[in-house]
């Protein structure tokens, strides 16, 4: 039986951009973790990769497996099919979120993680509180400012 953590994760935009959440659960055997963030004006595509980039750098085993469960076809297509590394060779010309997938790929392990996409709102449970965390994220008083989505939206990325 191969030994994994599962890791779920999620991200909103109220507006899109608008007021923006990330929601992530992390599962090993007995052991769950429940983790979010959120910001003034946000993307719903940077939510989801930051969800994703947040959970695996809070995972804190390098040996094992990890297996990312996430709604977002622009994150799991965007590795899955290998743009990522296409647009690194470019240089992200002309592509958004350059600072979070930078940061992605300083994580990201391609022998140890394994992306699979899941149906959002749908009857996954992990997915929908990831869905819940990342919303009440977004709700919260006081979000800081997304310094990386200021600078795409100064760019003319958006």
């Amino acid at each position: 039986m191969e030994t994994f953590i599962e890791l779920y994760t999620d991200g909103a935009a109220s507006g899109n951009p608008g007021p923006g959440g990330f929601g992530v659960v992390l599962k090993f055997k007995q052991h769950r973790k429940e983790i979010s963030g959120g910001f003034k004006l946000t993307t719903n595509n940077r939510m989801e990769l930051l969800g994703v980039i947040v959970g695996l750098e809070s995972v804190t085993s390098n040996d094992l497996p990890v297996k990312v469960y996430s709604d977002s076809k622009y994150v799991v297509d965007s590795i899955n099919l290998k743009w990522i590394f296409g647009w690194r060779k470019t240089g992200f010309k002309n592509k958004a979120n350059v600072d979070l997938w930078q940061r992605f790929l300083r994580i990201y392990d391609a022998k140890k993680h394994q992306f699979i996409w899941v149906k959002g709102h749908a009857n996954n449970v992990e997915n929908n509180r990831c869905d819940e965390l990342a919303v009440a994220a977004s709700k919260l008083p006081n979000l800081p400012i997304d310094e990386g989505y200021e600078a795409i939206k100064n760019k003319g990325l958006i």
